[in-house]
């Protein structure tokens, strides 16, 4: 069995300070760094997805001047600009393949992005034999949840490492969390160190 990482959109417009900022978004970036450092050779394959917005474009109706935070919102992680790239605590040097999603459309899941070479996660994961991802990162009731869903739509097993996750709302992530335990998921708590 072969286990692959899956980190979402650890970047500064995600986290604090940033246009969408997510609480406990930079403890987040910070913890991820911690586990790399520890356990990195654990997993052949880690791959870490970017929003990369077209600057100057409403990305399909993603963007939006009068945001209803659902199905708009406000400008973020346009690509090029600061708030699209890495948090600075999120330590990207063990980082195997890296993946830019939204490039001009709404793009949530990072099974809906592509390399610069144009390979897809679902693509790399299938190329390196991957059954298995733990996934963390942000946020936890939009793009975790979304990622995380279609990497168990893709037949593999999934583990959510709770500890390494951080989410808008407490209730909507509490939700998201539920739902993807009841479609197979294993909610691990903390950074799932001890596995």
């Amino acid at each position: 069995m072969t286990r692959a990482l899956l980190i979402v959109d650890v970047q500064n417009d995600f986290t604090e300070g940033g246009a969408l900022a997510v609480a406990g978004g930079d403890a987040v970036a910070s913890g991820i760094s911690s586990l790399l450092a520890a356990h990195a050779e654990g997993y052949p394959v880690i791959i870490a997805s970017r929003d990369w917005h077209d600057p100057d474009s409403d990305n399909g109706g993603h963007i939006s001047a009068a945001p209803d935070y659902v199905d708009t919102w406000p400008a973020h992680c346009v690509a090029g600009t600061a708030g699209a790239e890495y948090d600075p605590l999120f330590d990207t040097g063990t980082i195997t393949h890296h993946v830019r999603k939204g490039q001009g459309v709404p793009a949530y899941s990072m099974f809906e992005g592509v390399t610069e070479s144009g390979e897809t996660t679902a693509a790399i994961l299938a190329a390196h034999g991957v059954t298995e991802v733990d996934v963390v990162g942000i946020a936890t009731d939009h793009c975790v949840r979304a990622s995380a869903s279609d990497a168990i739509a893709h037949g593999l097993r999934v583990r959510i490492l709770t500890g390494l996750v951080a989410g808008v709302g407490a209730a909507s992530s509490e939700s998201a969390l539920a739902e993807l335990a009841h479609a197979g998921a294993e909610l691990v708590p903390g950074d799932g160190a001890a596995r």
